[in-house]
């Protein structure tokens, strides 16, 4: 993924409130559950950072998460890098009202060049990821606790 790409997005409209879709993407018991299981700590606080190793076919991967920017249950973004790899990229999380459901808008803004000779940096894996993150693993989430 590289800085003149544009940005990889997720929309999902899902039956929950802003405040239930707030939940699952800024607290740990819930994003654990959908997200990866293994985020030791995380706060919807500017400056607060989090590291936690992902397992991939051709590596481990130590994310390194710091939140940058918060608006409550509006949106969340943070800064991921991935440690001893280049690259950067800003993931933001925008809820909106529509229709007695939650609209919810992930964008994934590269920062600094990935290496895309690494294939989970190339835009089609980002792409597949966030896809099944937000369309599948969060939906299914929310339609199992709010529903």
């Amino acid at each position: 993924m590289k800085t003149t790409d544009k940005p990889v997005t997720a929309e999902q409209l899902l039956n929950s409130t802003k405040a239930e879709v707030w939940k699952a993407i800024t607290e740990l018991d819930q994003m654990v559950l959908w997200y990866f299981d293994n985020i030791p700590a995380f706060k919807a606080e500017v400056g607060f950072t989090t590291r936690f190793n992902v397992k991939a076919p051709s590596r481990d991967f130590l994310h390194i998460w710091k939140v940058t920017e918060v608006i409550p249950q509006q949106k969340i973004t943070y800064n991921w890098t991935f440690k001893d790899c280049k690259g950067s990229a800003d993931t933001s999380f925008e809820l909106f009202e529509q229709d007695n459901k939650t609209l919810l808008r992930l964008t994934n803004n590269v920062i600094e060049d990935f290496d895309d000779r690494i294939p989970e940096f190339k835009r089609e894996s980002c792409q597949a990821g966030w896809n099944y993150f937000i369309n599948e693993r969060l939906k299914a989430f929310l339609s199992l606790t709010t529903n």
